[in-house]
């Protein structure tokens, strides 16, 4: 990936010990200071890869946060939020409407029932894996005279309990995008392992980045793959490492949540589903 190759193991670890543990960011302080941590070892991955700091974008993930503190880290500097769940989002929408240049990117999983709050408030939506989705967004982007910028999502893992199209199945699916022209694919977007074991991580991230470098060489016109949307709070310096140009990152700029892992991860037969932070 770069002339440390970091793809060999520079010792980089992840963080996902601290998850569950993050302190509560309560001031516009907390959040200043927290940005400023996540940028420093944002800028520190980017600098051991041989990169430039300013090619990663910070996507804070507010999910779960209620009003009040999002306003405290919009005046703490964040103008773009990410959001899993439809309900949740559609409800702040509307209370931070007085908001006029925050931006909202919708990373979770979509039902086709709810395209169309997708495609009147988002700015983006990290996970595209249908084309039923994509037909749903379409239509409804068409009826708001918009376009929205799209990742598509691929499952790099080989965990059942994540959504996102298998590696294999990703050329097939981005020769059918170009028919929806509201959709702009900027790139593509994975869920790591949620693991200790930072070369099992790595290997995900490796993944991705190898899956897109072998997909610009016949993508369709029109078809964006510049873009890597991988790493969360727990791994996001190795994402960074392995070529991620936008991280989502949650509890390590807002805190812990109170609300349950398996409210946000559902599981299926037992198996735990990652949501994007």
């Amino acid at each position: 990936m770069s002339e440390q190759d970091p793809g060999q193991g520079n010792g980089t670890q992840t963080q996902h010990d601290q998850h569950g543990r993050w302190p509560q960011a309560q001031s516009v302080e907390d959040f200043r200071r927290n940005l400023a941590t996540v940028d420093e070892r944002i800028a520190d991955a980017a600098r051991r890869a041989g990169r430039e700091p300013a090619t990663v974008r910070l996507l804070p993930v507010s999910k779960t946060v209620e009003e009040a503190r999002i306003r405290l880290a919009y005046e703490a500097g964040c103008r773009y939020l990410g959001e899993n769940k439809l309900q949740e989002v559609s409800r702040k929408w509307e209370a931070m409407a007085d908001l006029t240049d925050l931006r909202w990117s919708v990373i979770g999983h979509l039902q086709t029932n709810k395209a169309k709050l997708v495609a009147r408030y988002a700015a983006e939506f990290q996970a595209l894996d249908s084309l039923r989705v994509a037909e749903a967004l379409d239509r409804r982007l068409q009826a708001e005279g918009r376009q929205l910028d799209v990742f598509v999502q691929v499952n790099t893992s080989g965990e059942v309990s994540k959504y996102g199209l298998q590696p294999d199945q990703t050329a097939a699916f981005l020769r059918e995008l170009p028919a929806f022209s509201g959709l702009r694919v900027r790139g593509l977007m994975t869920l790591a392992l949620f693991s200790a074991e930072a070369a099992r991580v790595r290997e995900c991230f490796i993944l991705l980045r190898t899956l897109r470098d072998q997909l610009r060489q016949d993508a369709p016109a029109g078809i964006g793959l510049d873009e890597l949307s991988m790493g969360m709070s727990g791994d996001y310096e190795i994402a960074i490492e392995e070529g991620a140009t936008v991280v989502r990152v949650g509890q390590a700029i807002f805190g812990a949540r109170n609300t349950p892992d398996s409210y946000y991860w559902p599981t299926d037969n037992g198996a735990q589903a990652r949501e994007p932070e």
